[in-house]
């Protein structure tokens, strides 16, 4: 009896006792996940020294072009492009013609009234860049390229776009994935991509941007251009159970291709870490990239691109909610009579509004130009108590048509840091000149 109780006892200790040498293991104790080693798996190529950099027009863009067709295409996504991608020449200034390309897949919806609408997630393919450093006492330039590239942003494509796929059924409007050839060249490639390669643009209702992901250290970002649909979105998911959740920023981390989307009126958001630390340096690092944190970064994203795709389409413009969300029985106080200025980007100089904002996204009317219209546009408008900017009119205008692009321009702000006076925060009216310059052919 003794003798069997004993081994009874023995047998009910035994979980205990394998629990007790497990001792705990960390996420990569248990090994890969199929995603990391995936994700692993395309970064390793497409930052390896062998690219050289991808280049725009490169041998090495064209190889990075390859393996994003061939991914997707064995991921089972539709390719819109050929085995040569969609080529296009960009005219340099030695008169050379340099050759890039986009590559580009669909998933089509399954909504019969949506699957003719579109989501279009894009990243980046090229990568290169100089710096100036001293090497012997003698300045020269160097290349750099790397992992902070946006080898992560195409890594991250391909595994949404499997991820998409594999849940087709749940898609109401179609996906389209663009791999955009010449980024770094003013973002030829999505304005290619916009303006000359896909016909049905004015169906695309969103573009999701994926550039520089997976740095944990730096944060996760998601920027909008302060859109007020997309932020809802972003929104309502942060009250959700998601693995992590992106910081709301007005700030634009760096350009990228959804200016050309934003540029075409096209909703846009921007997910990113930032820059990385490395980033401008002229070594190749991919261990900078912490594979667990972009697993958590590209769950979040699918959940996103769900909600986008099957949600109600988000509209361009913020005036209404502008004005919907303001107070309008306070007081509007002068610029210069306010204790503390309205700021953009922490600065309070308007000329930071007019660079980083105004200019960055001004659109001079196609007509504008033929006719030869050019001025200078007075724009009124008041930052409000929470920072954002309503009632934008024209005070000296030029021609409808400049009028109307400084109105809405200036109308699609993100948010600033409201003024104060008497220690509370006003709204602060301000006029600022907008420039429409023609130059004339040499």
């Amino acid at each position: 009896m003794k003798k069997t109780l004993a081994t009874i006892t023995a047998l009910l200790l035994l979980p205990f006792l394998a629990m007790a040498q497990f001792k705990n293991p960390g996420y990569h104790d248990l090994g890969d996940s199929e995603e990391v080693a995936a994700l692993k798996k395309h970064v390793s190529f497409l930052a390896s020294a062998a690219l050289e950099g991808r280049a725009a027009g490169s041998e090495g863009e064209r190889e990075a072009a390859d393996y994003v067709r061939e991914i997707l295409d064995s991921y089972g996504i539709d390719l819109l492009t050929g085995e040569e991608g969609d080529n296009f020449g960009i005219k340099q200034e030695n008169g050379d013609t340099l050759t890039s390309r986009n590559v580009i897949g669909m998933i089509e919806g399954y909504d019969r009234n949506l699957r003719d609408r579109y989501i279009v997630v894009g990243a980046r393919l090229d990568n290169i860049g100089t710096r100036k450093v001293n090497v012997d006492g003698q300045t020269v330039t160097r290349i750099y390229y790397g992992a902070n590239g946006n080898a992560s942003g195409l890594a991250m494509l391909l595994e949404l776009a499997k991820k998409l796929k594999t849940n087709s059924v749940l898609l109401k409007r179609s996906v389209i994935f663009v791999a955009f050839g010449a980024s770094q060249e003013s973002y030829v490639g999505s304005w290619y991509f916009l303006n000359r390669s896909f016909k049905n643009t004015d169906r695309i209702d969103a573009m999701i941007n994926l550039d520089i992901l997976g740095c944990g250290q730096q944060g996760f970002y998601a920027y909008t251009s302060s859109n007020a649909d997309l932020n809802y979105i972003l929104k309502e998911m942060g009250n959700s159970l998601q693995p992590l959740h992106p910081q709301l920023t007005a700030s634009e981390p760096f350009p990228s291709d959804h200016r050309m989307f934003y540029a075409s009126e096209i909703p846009s958001v921007l997910f990113t870490s930032g820059a990385y630390p490395e980033y401008g340096t002229d070594r190749d690092t991919p261990s900078i990239l912490q594979y667990d944190y972009m697993e958590r970064e590209l769950e979040y994203i699918y959940n996103f691109s769900v909600n986008l795709v099957n949600g109600r389409a988000p509209e361009f413009s913020q005036d209404s909610m502008a004005k919907a969300e303001s107070e309008t029985d306070s007081e509007v106080v002068a610029y210069h009579d306010c204790d503390y200025k309205p700021s953009f980007l922490g600065s309070t100089d308007p000329k930071v509004f007019l660079e980083k904002w105004v200019y960055a996204y001004l659109k001079y009317p196609k007509e504008a130009v033929r006719q030869g219209i050019q001025g200078r546009v007075l724009v009124d408008f008041v930052v409000d108590e929470k920072g954002k900017v309503r009632d934008v009119r024209v005070l000296k205008g030029v021609h409808p048509l400049l009028d109307d692009e400084a109105v809405k321009v200036v109308s699609a702000s993100p948010d600033w840091k409201a003024a104060r006076d008497r220690g509370k925060k006003v709204k602060c009216g301000m006029s600022l000149y907008v420039e429409f310059k023609l130059e004339r052919n040499k």
